[in-house]
């Protein structure tokens, strides 16, 4: 977790990528951290590859990988097969797997409403992920409870439009943003 919150302290504006042209830019980018959010099971090294060679963190989200399942096996997939130092995904126990085997895990949830947020309270005591991305992150109030209730690094994504987005979040408690927009990635 102390790594994690470190990457976060450094670089608070994470690049989420979606596609080859987002990657370009995110390797040009002064994000230190990115977020890989597409690929399938034969490239996912060589965008790996791409984000690690521009000096920056690999962070895939396996759950957005084609070909790879939603066990624990993918996990070991992504660490014997690429370079990523991390994981995103909303399965608490591919966090947990991803942890056994050294990377950074990031449990991401959708709070939709006060069971989501239940849950998410239960999986951070149960799987002590290395941190939270929480979705929408404009959500002020939620953002402050989130970050009352633990100490793990919180990162808010999703709906961030422009700079008073991200200044909300950050002032809430987020320690990051995640986005996928470009403009915003410099703000």
């Amino acid at each position: 977790m102390d790594k994690m919150s470190d990457l976060l302290e450094i670089s608070p504006i994470v690049a989420a990528v979606k596609d080859d042209e987002g990657l370009s830019h995110a390797c040009r980018s002064d994000c230190n951290v990115v977020f890989i959010l597409y690929g399938t099971i034969v490239d996912i090294g060589q965008i790996v590859s791409k984000v690690i060679d521009s000096g920056k963190v690999a962070i895939v989200h396996t759950d957005l990988v084609s070909g790879l399942s939603g066990k624990e096996i993918a996990i070991d997939f992504i660490s014997q097969n690429t370079k990523a130092q991390g994981i995103i995904s909303t399965k608490p126990a591919l966090i947990k797997r991803a942890k056994e085997l050294g990377l950074i895990g990031i449990q991401r949830s959708f709070i939709i409403d006060s069971i989501a947020l239940t849950n998410l309270k239960k999986q951070i005591r149960q799987y002590e992920p290395d941190a939270i991305e929480i979705l929408p992150g404009i959500m002020p109030r939620i953002i402050t409870e989130i970050k009352n209730d633990t100490s793990i690094p919180l990162i808010a994504g999703g709906l961030l439009r422009d700079k008073k987005d991200i200044m909300a979040a950050l002032e809430a408690g987020a320690d990051a943003i995640s986005t996928t927009s470009l403009s915003l990635w410099e703000a």
